[in-house]
C-alpha cells in the first residue's frame, strides 16, 4: 500500500502524531511504499530523524543530495525542504522519527538557551549521521526510542533519550552565521512558488505565473528550481500532478479520464503516457496492484 503524505497549505507536512498529547511520530517503512520510490518534497516544524536499516537511499535537503547507507542516518532541522528517494528504484528499509522541539521546552530559559540556538541555526540544515562517535551515539539512541515504543512508561524513557540526543547536537553544532541569509531568502522564494503549484496544479498554469508567485523573473524561477530541486518548474509541476493522481487512483472510483482532468492534464492519453513514463506502469496497473497489496 502506498504512503501518502498529508500536506498543509504551505506544503509543510501535517504530522499525524502517535499520541495527541505528545508530538512524536515513530514509524518503520520502505521506499517502495512511496509512489515512484520517492517521498514528496515537504517541510515541517518538527525535527526529523531517518535511520537506514537495510539498503540505501538518496536524501535531498534544500537541493543538496547525499546518500544514506545502512547503519547511517540524518537529522533534518526544522523547516528545511527535504525528501528521500531512490533514482534506481532500489529498496531501502528505514526508521523515521519526528518530534516537535516543544517537547524539550520545559522552561523559557531552556527554550532560549538550548532549543532555539539549534532550531534557528542557519549553518545546520541537517546532520548526516555516519560513523563518528557522537553520530553513532545518536543512532543508538534512535534505535532505543524505536524499541521502547510499547514498553511501560515509554514516553518518559523516550523523553530522556531525546534530551540526551539534543545535548549531543548542542555540544557539536556549528556556530550560526549570516553567510546563509541569501540562501534562506532563495528558499523562501522557492517555497512560495511551490505553494502556488500546490494550490493551482489542477489548472492550466504557466511559467510566468509560477515565477510571479515568487515575485521573480522566469529565468530566476528556473534557476531556483534547478539549484534546489534539480528539475524545471514544468517537470516539478507534472510530477506533482502525477503524484496527486495516485491518491485518486487509490482512494476514488473515478475513471482514468476523469482523474487526468482532475489533476490538470489536458487529456487521458497524455496523462497515461506521462504516468507510464514516470512510474513504469499504466494508471490502470497501478490501481490494480494497489488493490492486490
Amino acid at each position: 500500500m502506498s504512503i501518502l503524505i498529508d500536506l498543509k497549505d504551505d506544503l509543510s507536512e501535517n504530522i499525524s502524531y502517535d499520541n495527541a498529547e505528545y508530538p512524536l511520530s515513530i514509524r518503520r517503512s520502505c521506499l517502495s511504499s512511496y509512489p515512484n520510490y520517492a517521498a514528496p518534497l515537504h517541510w515541517h516544524d518538527d525535527i526529523e530523524f531517518i535511520m537506514v536499516l537495510d539498503g540505501c537511499m538518496e536524501y535531498n535537503v534544500n537541493g543538496e543530495t547525499l546518500t544514506l547507507k545502512s547503519n547511517e542516518g540524518i537529522l533534518v532541522n526544522a523547516r528545511q525542504m527535504h525528501f528521500g528517494f531512490s533514482k534506481l528504484h532500489k529498496e531501502c528499509e528505514f526508521i523515521c522519527i519526528l518530534f516537535h522541539p516543544v517537547i524539550l521546552c520545559l522552561t523559557p530559559e531552556i527554550e532560549q538557551n538550548f532549543i532555539s540556538p539549534i532550531v534557528q541555526n542557519n549553518e545546520m540544515p541537517y546532520i548526516h549521521l555516519t560513523d563518528m562517535k557522537w553520530h553513532k551515539d545518536i543512532i543508538d539512541g534512535l534505535q532505543k526510542i524505536y524499541d521502547l515504543q510499547e514498553t511501560p512508561a515509554a514516553i518518559l524513557k523516550i523523553h530522556s533519550i531525546f534530551s540526551w540526543i539534543w545535548s549531543l547536537v548542542y555540544e557539536n553544532m556549528p556556530r550560526s552565521t549570516k553567510e546563509r541569509e541569501s540562501h534562506q531568502h532563495d528558499l523562501s522564494i522557492l517555497k512560495k512558488m511551490i505553494h502556488f503549484i500546490q494550490q493551482h496544479y489542477c489548472e492550466k498554469i504557466s511559467l510566468a505565473q509560477i515565477a510571479s508567485a515568487g515575485n521573480v523573473g522566469q529565468s530566476k524561477c528556473c534557476k531556483l528550481f534547478g539549484m534546489y530541486i534539480h528539475q524545471t518548474p514544468n517537470t516539478y509541476l507534472n510530477g506533482y500532478r502525477l503524484n496527486k493522481s495516485t491518491e485518486l487512483l487509490l482512494m476514488s472510483d473515478l475513471n482514468i479520464a476523469e482523474i487526468a482532468y482532475e489533476v490538470g492534464f489536458s487529456g487521458a492519453s497524455y496523462f497515461a503516457e506521462a504516468f507510464h513514463k514516470y512510474f513504469g506502469i499504466s494508471p490502470f496497473q497501478y490501481r490494480q496492484n494497489s488493490k492486490r497489496s
